[in-house]
């Protein structure tokens, strides 16, 4: 509970801060949900699966503070978040090795229509970063999505796909507002599906007790 509330908190005086235009106030407060994750995290079996979330959720707190810090980091906000979804990847890999076709074109047309999109509106210097980070993100949607179906306890498996779909979603509209079309609602829209997607996977890690019980028991 006391997490739940240090996210609530952090996640309120945040959308409050981006209302009033309060810069210094939403980079302050931004990294809390996030903080408040990783401490709730630390209730989840002991597995290599939580170990890879809780260090993808530290590089994600670093992307926070470099994309609201003031003046333009977004290239090292998108390398901090790059290496989170590395981590993510390496999670799911941890308990799941099936190929996933499906999950895998699925990810790849993802991947491939917004990068279409961007780059039609032109990235300049960004292009290849981008183009890296979409790679990496989608082979994260790919294992998210590899792991439904499969061995992985039921509720873990549907959590993190859905919290890395949301995840995906958020980096869209990140991409739509900075590149291609920015828009009012897009701040609000874009950090919320991002804290969902982070809860998603997050909460992934609770439901790891079978296997937690049989890495113990060998």
């Amino acid at each position: 509970m006391p997490w739940l509330i240090l996210a609530l908190m952090g996640a309120g005086t945040f959308i409050y801060g981006l209302a009033t235009h309060a810069a210094l106030l939403c980079l302050l407060v931004k990294p809390l949900p996030v903080l408040a994750l990783l401490g709730w995290l630390h209730d989840a079996p002991p597995t290599d699966y939580r170990r890879w979330i809780s260090l993808g959720l530290i590089f994600s707190l670093v992307g926070d503070v470099l994309l609201a810090w003031p003046g333009d980091l977004f290239i090292f906000g998108l390398g901090a978040f790059l290496f989170a979804h590395l981590a993510y990847l390496k999670a799911y890999f941890s308990d799941c090795r099936h190929f996933a076709l499906l999950p895998l074109l699925l990810a790849l047309g993802v991947g491939a229509v917004l990068l279409s999109i961007l780059i039609s509106h032109g990235l300049g210097d960004l292009l290849i970063p981008v183009v890296v980070y979409a790679l990496v993100i989608s082979s994260m949607l790919w294992r998210a999505l590899a792991r439904l179906g499969s061995e992985v306890p039921k509720r873990s498996a549907w959590l993190a796909a859905a919290g890395a779909v949301s995840f995906v979603f958020s980096d869209t509209l990140i991409g739509i507002n900075r590149f291609v079309l920015a828009f009012d609602a897009a701040p609000y829209l874009l950090i919320t599906t991002y804290w969902l997607g982070q809860w998603g996977i997050t909460a992934s890690a609770f439901h790891q007790t079978t296997r937690a019980s049989k890495e113990q028991l060998g």
